[in-house]
């Protein structure tokens, strides 16, 4: 199981990061031991001063595939849920401006949090998103709102990487994210219902 994450998938997310607009797709990869589920609570790493939660849809591979047609991609997930890519920023701008790879700062363990898994056929044209923290709403976005849509994600990424059945993929996060700190709760939604909900130790 890979767990395949985009990054820069909403032009509001790009800009408050200071980041340009991508051309083509983003992608990055988190080890399995990154997998955070079941609401089981998040530590934060003593490496980190700064994690950021990023709330995202998330994809689950359901037919394996490589150099899949856009035409062809959405019979290649069939799930969907609301997750979190924790990144820790303070690390990852060292290693930006050192022009090292991101991997410290985004694959740590429990760095992918997915919640309950929802058919993919039962979501509106238009997926509504959203991430409170301490019952307050920190983060909103819509699918529309992504630069790259699931099916050019799918393709894009099988160029690279043949995708397998039970493969996540992240795919972006909207404008709003901050820290996070010992003691917060954070819920996650697709339109009104709720499919996680997890501590911050």
């Amino acid at each position: 199981m890979k767990i395949i994450c985009i990054g820069r998938n909403y032009a509001e997310h790009a800009k408050e990061l200071n980041n340009a607009l991508p051309e083509e797709p983003v992608f990055f990869m988190k080890p399995d031991t990154a997998l955070l589920r079941n609401n089981d609570p998040f530590y934060i790493p003593d490496f980190s001063a700064d994690v950021h939660h990023e709330i995202e849809l998330v994809l689950r591979i359901c037919k394996a595939g490589k150099h899949i047609e856009p035409e062809f991609a959405s019979a290649y997930y069939n799930e969907i849920t609301a997750g979190i890519d924790f990144t820790a920023r303070d690390v990852q701008q060292t290693l930006k401006q050192k022009g090292l790879p991101w991997e410290k700062a985004k694959a740590f363990d429990g760095s992918a949090v997915v919640g309950t898994f929802l058919p993919f056929a039962s979501m509106p044209q238009e997926i509504a998103f959203s991430l409170e923290k301490n019952g307050q709403p920190v983060q909103q976005g819509r699918s529309s709102d992504m630069i790259f849509s699931f099916n050019e994600i799918v393709s894009y990424v099988s160029r690279f990487v043949t995708l397998k059945v039970g493969d996540l993929i992240f795919t972006g996060t909207p404008a709003g994210v901050s820290a996070v700190q010992i003691g917060d709760v954070l819920s996650g939604r697709i339109g009104s219902t709720e499919l996680f909900r997890f501590s911050v130790l």
